[in-house]
């Protein structure tokens, strides 16, 4: 009897060493084989279309993205502040350095992708010569995009600013020999009313989104020297991590160049010149 008992202790501490053995192995592994995960803020298009177009890739090679869509220029940066985020690709240069400014973030760019050139649209007019005396314009309410539409009308003879600068207001409006009346509004809903206007000035995203093509649909566009890069922003402190140096890689790539040249006909841009790419500073 009591040799029974010592051999079903025996078998207990067998099972018991081998399934302590089992569970440590497995922790082992899964440690080892640890996935990386990036949660990205972006505006639906063309910004979602274009992370989803690297997705595949780097889950193989550990990373997983997953993409949150936001439909305003002020939650991604202070999600991503707040670490709600890890990542957002939204913003052009000029507006992301104001807005950190502003807020006091630290947050850093790690690298471009594209630029989306605004557009001059109308509803009611063939050209911008078929304006009239004390016509509305419709304009983005948000500091640099503001100034960034009055550089744009600039550039097309209709006004002239006493400053040349991306933080230019209506008040900087020196000549304006139409009396153009201007009418500032979210950026996001200038396309949905834009008819109301004699013209109306367009971020290229909110235009892709709302089915207007700025090569094709407007009346002017921004050229393709524009320095509004479309960039992808992280925590200053992260900024150097593998995962997203891995991430820009696989978006600055032939591959997704020639997505975005054929996905948008000239409506948006690449900015990175070859298949290494480059960064921002």
């Amino acid at each position: 009897m009591k040799k029974r008992n010592i051999l079903v202790l025996a078998l207990v501490i067998v099972l018991a060493f081998i399934t302590a053995l089992g569970v440590s192995c497995g922790k082992k592994e899964t440690e080892g084989n640890k996935e990386e995960k990036i949660v990205i803020g972006v505006s639906p298009s063309p910004h979602a279309d274009i992370v989803k177009q690297v997705v595949d890739e780097l889950e193989e090679d550990g990373i997983k993205v997953i993409v949150k869509e936001y439909s305003d220029y002020v939650q991604p940066n202070l999600d991503l502040a707040e670490k709600e985020i890890d990542a957002n690709f939204f913003q052009h240069i000029p507006y992301f350095k104001e807005f950190i400014a502003e807020r006091d973030l630290d947050l850093a760019i790690l690298g471009g992708v594209h630029i989306e050139p605004m557009g001059i649209y109308s509803k009611t007019l063939k050209s911008l010569d078929d304006l009239k005396d004390g016509d509305e314009v419709m304009i983005p309410n948000d500091t640099t995009n503001c100034g960034r539409a009055l550089l744009l009308l600039q550039a097309q003879g209709l006004i002239k600013l006493g400053v040349d600068d991306v933080i230019a207001t209506e008040k900087d409006v020196t000549e304006n020999p139409l009396n153009l009346k201007f009418t500032a509004l979210e950026a996001a809903a200038i396309p949905t009313v834009y008819g109301d206007a004699s013209i109306a000035v367009i971020n290229g995203n909110y235009a892709i989104q709302n089915d207007l093509n700025p090569v094709k649909d407007s009346l002017a566009i921004e050229d393709a020297e524009s320095p509004y890069v479309n960039i992808i922003a992280v925590r200053a402190d992260e900024v150097k991590a593998e995962k997203f140096e891995k991430f820009l890689s696989a978006l600055q790539t032939d591959k997704v160049k020639k997505f975005i040249e054929e996905k948008y006909d000239g409506s948006v841009v690449p900015a990175f010149s070859d298949a290494q790419g480059k960064k921002i500073d």
